[in-house]
């Protein structure tokens, strides 16, 4: 019962931060339009968010081996709920406070995900089967539910300050409240864990070559899932010569593919194993982005955008699953594996924007089927390390 608590905590606070964060992203134009800022100035607001998440990062590691995933969270709950109603005011009263907001809400974002991936692994672990994916499913219904709260609260004139403090306090209650029912992110009563042994500094994890491998490997998916995000509808439109609501379908598409294979993907790495089934994922993702660029008409588009979705779906959470194999460096690997992988979403828009005024949108998009042909070679690094003794007589106990 304990670990099915878990479990329904864990997707809550996936969930939560999905919500809250897609809540923001759908009210970014009324608050540009309140605060008079062009692209150029809105876009370093927002850069705030970026440079809270890149400290709080490599941080996290040592807080969540600290004091644990449940109070971590706890903890970033509150500071998203803060930064959320701090920006969402602010947008009353000048960029100033928005960009204090948004750093803290960075921060807490960032902390908070390390914090909440690690719960991740140790409920999968517990329960003996793969989950991770289902519970990124989850951040991805959260987004969905946020931005279709969000345009709702657009249509009915709600002010951005009244509906965003109302987000921020539902997240942190709920949140709070579930994740109070995390489990331990290891057990105290292993011998090993008792005694101190094997604990090393989440620091630490930065000069091991597997969770560095993991880390790039992480960095090639959430590169094609970053890019997917924010390149598709354009290129699509400017590439395909689609009109702009066709252009938001193939985004649609996209999104769909990613979430359903984020949801199903369990029963394939259960079956197959890790390392098998996201190789096949890379090479679908490959053919996908080579399809979505190089296919004659929309509909060969249109049908990449779901294989590229599709072979993107389960290397980010996978990664989150290897960096947690071991329960003792679990907090430092996935903060480090975090880390880098986070470095894909900042890096993707400026470099196909970049490729883009060289040789088309379209045509930069390339560099996503090259990073998941990297990511296909060294797939052998997320395969599952030996379980301990403990870890055995858990998944028996469960």
């Amino acid at each position: 019962m304990r670990v099915k608590a878990a479990t329904t905590a864990t997707y809550a606070a996936f969930i939560g931060s999905g919500f809250a964060f897609a809540s923001w992203a759908s009210r970014i134009p009324q608050v540009r339009d309140s605060l008079g800022l062009d692209a150029g100035a809105l876009g370093l607001v927002l850069l705030a968010i970026a440079a809270g998440s890149l400290l709080a990062l490599p941080l996290s590691g040592s807080v969540v081996t600290r004091i644990g995933s449940s109070r971590t969270v706890m903890a970033m709950a509150v500071l998203l709920g803060l930064g959320l109603t701090v920006a969402a005011l602010g947008s009353l009263a000048g960029v100033v406070p928005v960009v204090i907001g948004l750093f803290l809400l960075g921060f807490a974002n960032g902390a908070w995900d390390v914090a909440m991936n690690v719960q991740g692994t140790v409920v999968e672990r517990r329960l003996g089967r793969s989950i991770m994916s289902r519970f990124h499913a989850g951040f991805s219904l959260g987004t969905v539910a946020g931005a279709l709260a969000g345009a709702a609260m657009v249509a009915l004139r709600v002010p951005v300050a009244a509906h965003l403090t109302g987000v921020a306090i539902a997240v942190v209650l709920g949140v709070v409240w579930h994740a109070r029912r995390f489990i331990p992110d290891h057990d105290e009563s292993d011998p090993v864990m008792a005694d101190g042994a094997g604990k090393t500094s989440a620091l630490a994890a930065w000069r091991e070559p597997r969770t560095l491998l993991i880390g790039v490997f992480v960095l090639a998916f959430a590169f094609a899932e970053g890019v997917g995000n924010d390149w598709i509808s354009v290129a699509a439109i400017d590439g395909h010569h689609v009109s702009p609501a066709y252009g938001t379908l193939a985004f649609a598409a996209f999104l769909t593919a990613m979430t359903t294979g984020r949801w199903f993907g369990p029963g394939l790495l259960d079956r197959y194993g890790r390392t098998p089934v996201v190789r096949a994922l890379a090479l679908i993702g490959i053919g996908g982005v080579a399809l979505f660029v190089f296919g004659p008409s929309p509909a060969y588009a249109y049908a990449g955008t779901l294989l590229w979705g599709l072979g993107a779906s389960l290397g980010f959470p996978v990664g989150m699953s290897a960096g947690g194999d071991d329960p003792r460096q679990a907090a430092g690997r996935v903060s480090v594996i975090a880390s880098i992988g986070y470095c894909a979403f900042l890096a993707g828009p400026p470099t196909i924007g970049f490729l883009g005024d060289h040789v088309t949108v379209l045509r930069a998009l390339i560099v996503v089927a090259a990073l998941l042909t990297m990511a296909a070679l060294i797939a052998g690094t997320v395969r599952p390390l030996a379980p301990k003794p403990a870890d055995r007589r858990e998944a028996l106990e469960v």
